[in-house]
């Protein structure tokens, strides 16, 4: 008997201090975020960009947008990437291999002829299909559109980095609708930092569904009425407002969202561009250019845009939720293996130290702790070692944490972009909030174990497909 009340202890123990230590971590980046945020808002409310920024001496930014199969989507998106308020900058459309009628669209859409083009094959990838396609109407001289044949987003991303010319490049998911001032804020950081090298920078990312949009412009905000979508628009706000923010306070952010981020070129070469073996691209390459940087001892970091600059369309099936969030997981656990180096590893300072364990234990750890803490509550059960009182009440608390933290979520959107500003959508979202943890939480647990689970026993599942319905249907 004292041998079980031992293991019964030590089990305790560890389920109770991962807990406590996952919800201290949070309070703390939350913290962090929330005086970041002001700070940002603050600094950044007199600014001109117009003026400042939409000079025709500004950096120079290649626009890279992956397509495959976005007919849907297609002309609108292009649409709001050629209105963009920035000067000197291109559009760059790699139509990947597509089945569908995409290339036929942006030929027609944008009087798109075949032309010889000058391309560096820096980085190998998949060759060309049809060619290089530029526009007759000069309205469109910004645009270029490549057909290749399929080799995945990260070999179109890296066939994006050989054909520009430009100094910066911006790699978004060609479904994602960019606001008309986006690179004058993202370029901002690259232009503000002179004793360090920024080598990356992210922006917020807002979910579009039932949004009116039209001519590739945002023109109302509305909240979904699926249930699926309202709970990842709660799950996009506390990533995006309270944990990234503080990352870049901390200049330990490991991840920049594959919908949109803006890349120094001239790095994301020399450390290979994207890695074409990984479904999770976008984490890698930040993280491979990280410990490019840190081995060479160079002063850089990865700057963070809390300004809502793009839009783009969440799954609305639970199917393709699941499939998006499996990917997710998967490309997690290739990158913390592929860069395990790195971790717990004081040569590389914060993003040894800091970064990576936090992402190996809350991340990478916390779905395969948390469903082991479930098996591990029905054995107490089945043996009757459970004490209601306490089991109750600790559920109710992390029950509570949780809708508490997503109103605070909540707040701090209204007190700042107060995006969702008609009546009635603040007590929407309100609702989600207790609802998400019991609704939608186990589907994303239930997609992260899966993950680990394809990731070891089923290696054929690749990136999975995600079924767009169209923004400007909407």
């Amino acid at each position: 008997m004292n041998i079980t009340s031992t293991i019964i202890d030590s089990l305790d123990f560890i389920f109770f201090g991962f807990a406590i230590a996952a919800v201290t971590s949070y309070i703390i980046l939350a913290i962090i975020s929330a005086f970041e945020t002001v700070n940002y808002m603050k600094k950044n409310s007199f600014v001109n960009y117009t003026e400042i920024l939409s000079s025709s001496i500004s950096p120079s930014i290649s626009i890279i947008a992956p397509a495959y199969n976005e007919s849907l989507n297609i002309v609108e998106n292009v649409r709001s990437l050629l209105s963009n308020h920035y000067v000197n900058y291109d559009v760059i459309i790699i139509n990947d291999g597509s089945k569908d009628d995409s290339l036929e669209k942006l030929i027609a859409a944008y009087d798109l002829v075949k032309v010889d083009y000058l391309i560096n094959n820096q980085l190998p990838t998949k060759p060309l299909r049809q060619g290089v396609f530029k526009s007759t109407n000069p309205a469109f001289e910004k645009l270029i559109v490549v057909d290749k044949e399929n080799g995945g987003k990260a070999d179109a991303l890296n066939f994006g980095l050989n054909i520009s010319t430009n100094k910066y490049v911006a790699c978004i998911d060609v479904d994602c609708l960019l606001l008309e001032d986006s690179l004058q804020k993202m370029i901002k950081p690259f232009l503000e930092s002179t004793d360090e090298k920024v080598i990356a920078a992210g922006g917020v990312i807002r979910i579009a569904n039932s949004c009116k949009i039209k001519d590739g412009k945002l023109l109302d905000i509305n909240l979904p009425k699926s249930s699926i979508v309202k709970a990842q628009i709660l799950e996009y706000l506390r990533a995006f407002l309270l944990g990234r923010m503080a990352w870049s306070k901390l200049n330990g952010l490991l991840v920049i969202s594959g919908a949109f981020g803006l890349f120094d070129k001239k790095i994301a070469l020399e450390v290979g561009g994207y890695d074409t073996k990984t479904v999770g691209e976008d984490m890698e390459i930040i993280v491979r250019m990280r410990r490019y940087m840190e081995e060479k001892k160079a002063k850089y970091r990865v700057a963070y845009i809390p300004d809502p600059l793009c839009w783009t369309e969440a799954p609305d099936s639970y199917k393709i939720f699941i499939s998006q969030r499996n990917r997710w997981t998967r490309g997690t656990i290739e990158t913390l293996k592929k860069h395990k180096k790195i971790g717990f590893n004081p040569e590389y300072k914060a993003l040894g130290m800091v970064s990576y364990p936090y992402w190996f234990l809350f991340e990478r750890v916390a779905p395969i702790m948390e469903i082991l803490g479930l098996i591990y509550f029905l054995i107490l059960i089945f043996n009757g070692f459970v004490v209601w009182i306490y089991a109750i009440s600790f559920l109710v608390l992390a029950y509570l944490f949780n809708v508490l933290f997503s109103i605070i979520t909540i707040i701090t959107e209204e007190l700042t972009y107060h995006q969702y500003s008609k009546k009635g959508m603040g007590w929407q979202l309100i609702k989600t909030a207790f609802t998400e943890p019991i609704l939608n939480h186990p589907v994303v647990l239930y997609a992260a174990i899966k993950g680990n689970f394809d990731y070891y026993f089923n290696k054929k599942i690749k990136w999975g497909e995600m079924t767009r319905k169209g923004m400007s249907s909407n």
